[in-house]
């Protein structure tokens, strides 16, 4: 077995990961490794695998990618891989989580307000930590998540199996892809947000090439004067199902709804917890807690 006996279960917003060091690339996991430990019935449990290792030990980096990484000033990178044991390109709460986890396992020194730049496949992060907050809590991770496009607004339809009505989806591009699609407006038939059954995967129309994740939105309340929006969100993850959070979907979700609306800022609320989102046309910040949750022995 190439993974370690000995792994941390960390999560960010309730989206919850194995995680582990590999500094000497020796432990790159395979994908029957990962689907046994994610499973939550006959392993450990989670919604995917994060291997923290250095970007020359990432077999899929080709060298340009390794070489911009460093110049970027990147130590420490995030492989990130989803419960069925395929790659992601991106994980916003794992981010923050793989940031807890290097602070606490003494593995970088970060104060607050001080930032470093985690290596994912959709290029350098900067993550900073932040002082405690008295809504979003403590161990506090802003994200800077970069670039991010979108395509034209409502092109696809979004159906559930075994549900009635559809939604109009939009998509965007955070590194990983996105279809996003507000609930209870004047294009969505779908039931309320509360009703919906994300036990399969909703059917997206046309299709996109490689999947996509699936989020569902509602608007609770908008603040024009502060500039300010309240959200919620729900969310099935492109090879895991329904989560309880998605930081690039809830990045993704704050984008189409700035559209919507001309609102920047937002509170994203999911089954995990209340993240920020702050938008600019440049870039999309995300600001939530991570935490690390126990220590555990392979057997």
């Amino acid at each position: 077995m190439s993974l370690p006996e000995h792994m941390i279960k960390a999560q960010g917003t309730g989206n919850d990961f194995i995680m582990y060091a590999d500094p000497n690339g020796e432990a790159a996991p395979t994908q029957k490794e990962i689907v046994k430990v994610c499973d939550r019935h006959f392993g450990i449990g989670a919604d995917g695998l994060i291997r923290v290792t250095h970007p020359q030990y990432v077999d899929d980096l080709d060298e340009h990618t390794v070489e911009a990484l460093h110049d970027a000033g990147v130590e420490w990178f995030m492989d990130y891989r989803n419960a069925d044991g395929s790659l992601a390109e991106m994980c916003g709460n794992g981010t923050r989580a793989t940031a807890q986890f290097l602070v606490q396992r003494g593995l970088i020194s970060l104060g607050e307000n001080e930032s470093f730049k985690l290596g994912t496949r959709a290029g350098a992060k900067r993550i900073t930590h932040l002082p405690d907050d008295a809504e979003l809590g403590s161990q506090l991770f802003r994200v800077d998540m970069g670039k991010w496009s979108m395509g034209a607004r409502n092109e696809y339809t979004v159906t559930i199996p075994g549900s009635q009505g559809e939604g109009k989806g939009t998509f965007v591009d955070m590194g990983n892809p996105h279809v996003v699609t507000i609930v209870e407006d004047a294009y969505s038939t779908l039931p309320v947000l509360g009703d919906l059954e994300l036990t399969h995967a909703p059917d997206v129309t046309p299709e996109l090439p490689n999947g996509q994740n699936v989020e569902f939105a509602r608007i609770d309340n908008l603040d024009t004067e502060r500039d300010l929006g309240d959200a919620s969100m729900r969310v099935y993850e492109r090879g895991v199902g329904e989560t309880l959070a998605c930081g690039t979907g809830m990045c993704a979700t704050a984008i189409v709804l700035r559209a919507k609306t001309q609102i920047d800022h937002w509170r994203i609320h999911v089954l995990g917890g209340t993240v920020r989102v702050d938008v600019t046309d440049d870039s999309v910040m995300l600001t939530g807690p991570a935490a690390l949750t126990a220590e555990f022995q392979l057997l």
